[in-house]
């Protein structure tokens, strides 16, 4: 894998749940040309901390590589990084900044929220019991023999990042959860402590998860870290609208090739996306494409059978 020699990294993180679809391919390869046009190093993360599926990684891997993608330094999986994880949160709890939370998913979404609070936002039942109801909750959580979760005691309502795109984008904050009541550490924890210790300052995702940039800087801040700049670009959708998924039909790679398409046609069906002719590869995006061109609707994903 090539070396990044400027300031700061890239980054993409796919889930392992089965195989990228052409909109997740999309997303790779701009995260890969904005690392590589502003000279970041760019590296590649598995998100594996739950909807594992067996040879998914290694599927996902070899098309990112056949579609021209490159990336510096080893994979980093999260499901062998606990200790990191364990030692953010000691250091959040030594902040006064964790509780336990006793609520089901039901609760929670049943529960009658504050004004102008993010969609799903947690309203703050467990946050401040008195010891007796917390040994209530923790007598509950027993006998549903699960492990009470814990979630962030903010101190702010909301927060503001910079987006490459999006431009000044202020956002509600509320007590999200920091580790599930499986034990294991919930997203917005993870994704923050890994870009900071991997030293990612620029994140390039689908514009869907730009309601969690907010919340995620705010916990950059607390652990003491910078927050990274976001660059928050368009979904693929199905012509009905929805989000791309494998019910759409051959929407991955490897359909795609099972057609008798190749690596390169999929590469220029994505720069048709943006507007570009001729691509076959990710550097000829590199080479080729101005992000201040990107398209800002979603993009829609009609593929032949």
């Amino acid at each position: 894998m090539s070396a990044g020699t400027g300031r700061g990294a890239g980054r993409y993180a796919p889930s392992p749940s089965g195989d990228l679809h052409l909109g997740n391919l999309r997303t790779a390869i701009l995260a890969w040309v904005l690392a590589r046009r502003s000279d970041r190093a760019f590296h590649l993360r598995v998100e594996d901390l739950d909807r594992v599926r067996p040879g998914a990684e290694e599927r996902q891997l070899a098309d990112l590589a056949a579609i021209g993608l490159d990336w510096d330094g080893p994979v980093v999986r999260q499901s062998e990084r606990d200790d990191v994880y364990g030692r953010a949160l000691e250091q959040l709890s030594a902040q006064g900044r964790v509780y336990e939370c006793y609520c089901t998913r039901r609760e929670i979404l049943e529960a009658p929220s504050a004004p102008h609070t993010p969609p799903g936002a947690y309203p703050g039942t467990c946050r401040d019991l008195t010891p007796a109801e917390r040994e209530r909750g923790r007598a509950r959580m027993h006998e549903l023999r699960r492990e009470p979760a814990l979630r962030l005691r903010a101190e702010v309502a909301t927060w503001r990042v910079h987006d490459l795109f999006a431009g000044e984008v202020t956002g509600g904050v509320d007590d999200v959860v920091l580790r599930r009541g499986d034990g294991v550490v919930a997203y917005n924890l993870a994704v923050v402590v890994d870009d900071a210790a991997t030293g990612i300052d620029q994140v390039t995702r689908a514009d869907d998860l730009l309601a969690s940039a907010p919340r995620q800087a705010y916990l950059a801040h607390l652990l003491g870290a910078s927050a990274p700049e976001y660059a928050h670009v368009p979904l693929a959708v199905s012509p009905s609208g929805a989000r791309l998924a494998k019910r759409d039909g051959a929407v991955t790679l490897r359909d795609r090739l099972e057609r008798g398409e190749s690596a390169g046609d999929v590469v220029e069906r994505i720069g048709a996306s943006l507007g570009l002719t001729g691509c076959h590869a990710a550097s000829d995006v590199l080479a080729r494409w101005d992000p201040a061109t990107l398209p800002r609707e979603p993009w829609v994903v009609d593929l032949p059978a």
